[in-house]
């Protein structure tokens, strides 16, 4: 997607023209692999680093383009969404010192990044899905301003309408729709780049598969999603629900989606998996080709191959084929690994990087050919069982063997990854550092995942849905600050917040949404008893297209059947939409809350139906602001007794003073 000048297809000659040069791009690169031109001296290593900005609230903020321009440093490139940025490491020889390398480098640009972000008040953020996200920050006005962003959102809207679905179950269940592919924009990762001789492109990238469903579980940091607990990974349900541009069809036939795992081990060469990704998807976007690649290739010219890397940056494989052209100027191959989250620190992307990176090159001491001994299948569906469990996953392994993640990892896969290491000639007390947090968090189970799914389980019994992941972010960022692992974090806690405003936030964020609603045909005996059933004052009423069109309230309720006591006469053709207040006021999702709790305070209501297109979403009730007084006067009173202890402090400190 780095690519100038890529756009939309406008007409079926711009997708003849670039088809074209896709398959002049891979017989340049079959010629390249049959007369042996990749660099294959040094091995490289390196790494992109996505991160999320956030304001004083642990929102996103949409800052990046003048954050951006104010840092001026070549490594940090912009995101689809203006909440995220991403910094390019530098490419590092696999030996040595190379993953402190990576550390030191990360700490440093993020130290830059921290510096300016203060200027705009913003803080950035290393998390796989921001706990405080909400639908309304995924507003198309959110998209980054540059050209080959608009193009992948209106390739994508093109091919399958304009109208998103998400569908996601784990303890809770997300169901929505959204009018913006910018759903995407939710995931940031840490994708790790490991080169790869072309001769051994193979068994490397089958070992990827195989070892990809372990390697995540113990990685996860993304469970949660519009204040909804999820998969362990959520980030691999959305990416490819978010960019899948299959539409609904004769449920036999099968097709893939542009963000997919692979349907089977791999064979004969890279070239596969490319022309797989161009049999099975066609071109989303387009690109002017400066060069005649087979001219060039024929004058011993290395050629950039636009085409085809354009293609590629459109098909989201979780481990993707790379080409590359190296400062040597040779061409040379990568495997990019997509399936790690960002964070949860930077010490534990950088083991995730040598856990992984080292099974990579030890794997095959152990198994000289993973497809003789493990079925794809199970690799596939372990992949899948991570993302939806995490290290609390039981996976097939080889030989058809049941093992628990944990085991697996501890048993077998550390062994393997240290050896890996260690035939690179990485230093020994990189190797204890970074596979130590490996260990640590095997034994402990805490992964990012767990250590947010427990803070919310504690929080969400302290206070409202908003707080509890504010306080999540908060502590996030606190423990980020302090370069500790993950499984040495505290749980976070409320006091993690440094000032809490509901003032300037949005009516999703407060709302209820495990809510009941009445028919407007359904007779009032029987909205009566739903809500005495459940204790409720008020009852949003939809007609048969789920739209909502009146509230009933207990007033109403009992002023009909008191009518009925009085007058001694039954009213059986009676229905709700006789009794129910016809127009209620409504509030959307994206107002402000304060908008909200003025209007109720004006109109002397209890209650808002939250409406979007018509369709009911959620309800603010008295509670809600009830609950949100509860935990800003729980707040002022632990500031004032913080502020009693620090001040008794500092007289004591000054007695000790006038004594001394």
């Amino acid at each position: 997607m780095g690519a100038k000048g890529v756009q939309v297809a406008k007409t079926r000659k711009d997708v003849n023209a670039f088809t074209k040069s896709l398959l002049k791009d891979v017989q340049a690169l079959e010629y390249m692999l049959k007369n042996d031109w990749f660099e294959c001296d040094e091995i490289c290593i390196g790494a992109e680093q996505e991160v999320c900005l956030i304001n004083e609230n642990k929102k996103p903020a949409p800052i990046s383009v003048p954050l951006l321009d104010a840092l001026n440093i070549s490594q940090f490139t912009t995101e689809l969404a203006q909440f995220n940025v991403e910094a390019n490491l530098s490419p590092v020889p696999f030996t040595g010192n190379c993953f402190r390398q990576f550390e030191d480098e990360m700490d440093s640009l993020l130290g830059k990044l921290v510096e300016i972000a203060d200027d705009f008040d913003v803080n950035p953020v290393l998390t796989g899905i921001l706990p405080t996200i909400r639908k309304s920050d995924l507003e198309i006005e959110n998209l980054t301003p540059m050209d080959r962003y608009r193009a992948l959102i209106e390739a994508i809207t093109r091919s399958r309408g304009k109208e998103y679905e998400l569908k996601i179950e784990g303890l809770d269940e997300l169901n929505l729709k959204h009018t913006s592919a910018l759903l995407e924009a939710c995931n940031t990762s840490f994708q790790v780049h490991l080169q790869v001789k072309p001769d051994e492109f193979v068994s490397k990238y089958n070992i990827a598969q195989a070892i990809a469903g372990p390697v995540l579980a113990i990685s996860t940091n993304s469970p949660m999603l519009f204040g909804k607990r999820l998969w362990y990974e959520t980030r691999i349900a959305l990416f490819q629900q978010s960019v899948d541009t299959r539409i609904t069809g004769e449920h036999l036939r099968e097709s893939s989606p542009r963000v997919a795992f692979g349907n089977t081990w791999l064979h004969d060469s890279i070239l596969n998996l490319y022309k797989e990704d161009i049999i099975r998807h066609r071109p989303l976007l387009v690109t002017d080709v400066p060069d005649d690649v087979m001219k060039q290739v024929e004058e011993g010219k290395t050629p950039k191959l636009w085409a085809l890397n354009v293609h590629n940056s459109t098909v989201y494989r979780w481990n993707r084929p790379c080409y590359g052209i190296s400062n040597s100027g040779k061409p040379h191959l990568r495997i990019e690994n997509r399936i790690f989250p960002a964070g949860p620190s930077i010490i534990d992307e950088v083991a995730n990087a040598a856990f992984w990176i080292g099974l990579m090159n030890g794997f095959e001491d152990a198994y000289s050919d993973i497809t003789k001994v493990m079925d794809f299948d199970d690799a596939k569906a372990n992949f899948h069982k991570a993302c939806r469990a995490g290290v609390e996953a039981k996976f097939v392994w080889t030989n058809n063997k049941k093992i628990s993640d944990t085991d697996l990892i501890e048993k077998e896969l550390l062994p393997i990854a240290e050896n890996g290491l260690k035939k690179a000639n990485v230093d020994s007390g990189d190797i204890d550092r970074y596979l130590g947090v490996i260990v640590e968090r095997t034994k402990s189970a805490k992964t990012g995942s767990r250590w947010i799914l427990e803070s919310y389980s504690k929080l969400i019994k302290q206070t409202t849905k908003d707080e509890a992941t504010t306080a999540i972010v908060a502590s996030m960022h606190k423990n980020q600050v302090s370069k500790r692992p993950v499984h040495e974090w505290d749980l976070a806690i409320l006091e993690d917040i440094d000032e809490w405003k509901p003032s300037s936030l949005l009516v999703e964020e407060f709302m209820s949404t495990d809510i009941s609603s009445a028919n407007k045909d359904d007779i009032p005996e029987f909205c009566a008893d739903l809500m005495e059933w459940q204790q409720l004052r008020y009852m949003p009423v939809e007609d048969n297209k789920g739209e909502l069109v009146g509230l009933i309230t207990s007033h109403n309720l009992l002023d009909h059947f008191n009518d009925m006591y009085k007058s001694n006469t039954r009213k059986d053709n009676i229905t709700l939409k006789d009794l129910m207040i016809r127009e209620p006021y409504t509030v959307k999702p994206e107002d402000e809350i304060i908008a909200a709790m003025e209007l109720m305070r004006k109109e002397k209501i209890g209650c808002l139906p939250v409406v979007s297109n018509k369709k009911l979403v959620g309800l603010i009730t008295e509670e809600n602001f009830i609950n949100i007084t509860a935990s800003l006067l729980k707040r002022i009173q632990a500031k004032s007794s913080r502020l009693k202890i620090e001040k008794t402090e500092r007289l004591k400190e000054r007695k000790r003073k006038l004594v001394s």
